[in-house]
């Protein structure tokens, strides 16, 4: 300093005084940038909690003055510090003081083991490197996922648009079916009612003249095309040898119900077939025995009407089972877009040792074993998520009963990623399964920002 003005050397030993106090401030241990101010070198320290003012000379002297262990952030002293590792190159962290220089390397970057016989490598930056290489490999997932799930969101569109459309198509045939059943209801009826008109006309052997209505009736229900004629081929479809082992008219027999003719009208069927039918004589034509009208005619006719009423009841049962079960699955839950619709119907499996696991989203989980025993694991019961993310976790309940009582239930957390697969099945607790259901409908565009801003 000799050879400099008075006032520059003056300049320089301040700010060297200034720059040692930094530096050791600096070389507090076990604390992190933003508590950096409250260990600036100075005459006294407050413990962190306020409960007390040590001189600073005490912070880091191995020994514990706050209760907080506020004054001892770089030793072992305190039974409730901490130590901060710095992690350059990596995810910082606390570890608890005790672990410092305990012999064990706890900092990648060995800060927490600087006074000990320990060797620890700083493998921080190797860290962080496969850390950022497994985030940038979620990111990439998650942008691929998002793409998926924006395809099956379109998809689910359509899809619910078609189911909707089959809805009101099938409702369109269930009023259908409705008029043909009211219809045949009535057809029934009719030929009910000629069936017993007939047998009180026989058995009571009345005239003829005064039958003119059954006659008609009856030559109507005959006359299939309403050409005012009867053929073979219509006596043929309406007529049957009840007491016949085939039960099937051959066209000689129904040419000799019409009289050894191929047609009748009205008049000729009033005064020959029809009287001949009434009197419930047998008659013998080339070897055939004819029988009763009940026999030939209104049995019959009255058997085809149930016939026929049946069909329909069974198809009108059906089309509302259709109607109803399609109903069901539509007041189902599939998110706000009708994403999650594409798994309706769907089953993913996984095996897992001897079992084999089946999961049928809103449907029902089960576990069949190599024995080829299976068991309810629970049947849809309700979405189960956080309230931010309602639609990540899955309810299935009233599964079998376990053997200590209790049904069994599986809760299933879906997960993101390119592909729909059954991942992992556990059983935590007796009868109570976990489930991780990978799928891209499952990727949320806000778990992307939350990863760039934490993770890089």
């Amino acid at each position: 300093f000799t050879i400099m003005p008075s006032d520059m050397r003056f300049h320089i030993f301040i700010a060297a005084v200034f720059w040692c106090g930094f530096v050791d401030s600096r070389k507090i241990r076990g604390i992190s940038s933003s508590y950096k101010r409250f260990y600036r070198e100075r005459k006294s320290f407050l413990c962190l909690d306020g409960s007390k003012i040590i001189p600073f000379e005490q912070v880091n002297d191995d020994y514990c003055d706050c209760e907080d262990g506020s004054d001892e952030p770089g030793t072992s002293a305190c039974p409730r510090g901490r130590f901060y590792c710095t992690n350059l190159g990596f995810r910082p962290h606390y570890i608890p003081s005790s672990r410092v220089n305990d012999g064990i390397c706890d900092c990648c970057d060995a800060s927490d083991e600087y006074n000990s016989h320990a060797h620890c490598q700083n493998t921080c930056w190797n860290l962080g490197q496969r850390e950022r290489a497994y985030v940038e490999g979620q990111m990439r997932t998650l942008d691929e996922g998002l793409q998926l799930k924006q395809q099956l969101i379109e998809e689910g569109v359509l899809l619910w648009r078609e189911k909707q459309a089959q809805l009101r198509e099938l409702q369109q045939v269930a009023e259908d079916l409705q008029i043909k059943l009211e219809e045949h209801r009535r057809k029934k009826h009719e030929a009910d009612r000629l069936k017993e008109q007939t047998i009180k006309a026989l058995e009571a052997g009345g005239n003829l003249r005064r039958q003119n209505r059954t006659v008609s009736s009856t030559f109507k229900l005959l006359d299939s095309n309403k050409d005012g004629s009867i053929t073979v081929d219509e006596v043929q479809a309406k007529v049957a040898l009840v007491h016949d082992e085939e039960q099937v008219l051959s066209e000689d027999e129904a040419v000799a119900l019409l009289g050894g003719g191929h047609q009748m009208d009205l008049t000729k069927f009033q005064y020959t077939l029809w009287d001949i039918l009434t009197k419930g004589d047998t008659v013998e034509m080339q070897q055939l025995h004819i029988v009763n009208l009940c026999d030939l005619l209104f049995c019959l006719a009255a058997e085809w009407e149930a016939t026929n009423l049946k069909k329909v009841e069974e198809a009108y049962e059906t089309v509302n089972m259709e109607i109803s079960d399609l109903r069901k699955k539509l007041a189902i839950d599939y998110g706000t877009d009708w994403e999650f619709l594409f798994l309706n119907s769907q089953c993913y499996k996984l095996k897992v040792y001897e079992y084999t696991y089946t999961l049928c989203p809103f449907n029902q989980v089960t576990q069949k074993s190599t024995a080829g025993t299976e068991v309810s694991l629970g049947r849809w019961g309700m979405w189960a998520g956080t309230p931010k993310n309602q639609y990540s976790q899955m309810e299935y309940e009233n599964g079998e009963p376990c053997w200590q009582g209790g049904s069994r239930t599986t809760t299933v957390t879906l997960t993101c990623g390119t592909e729909t697969a059954l991942r992992l099945v556990k059983e935590p607790s007796k009868c109570q399964y976990i489930m991780d259901f990978q799928t891209p409908v499952a990727c949320q565009p806000v778990l992307k920002q939350r990863g760039i801003h934490s993770e890089l």
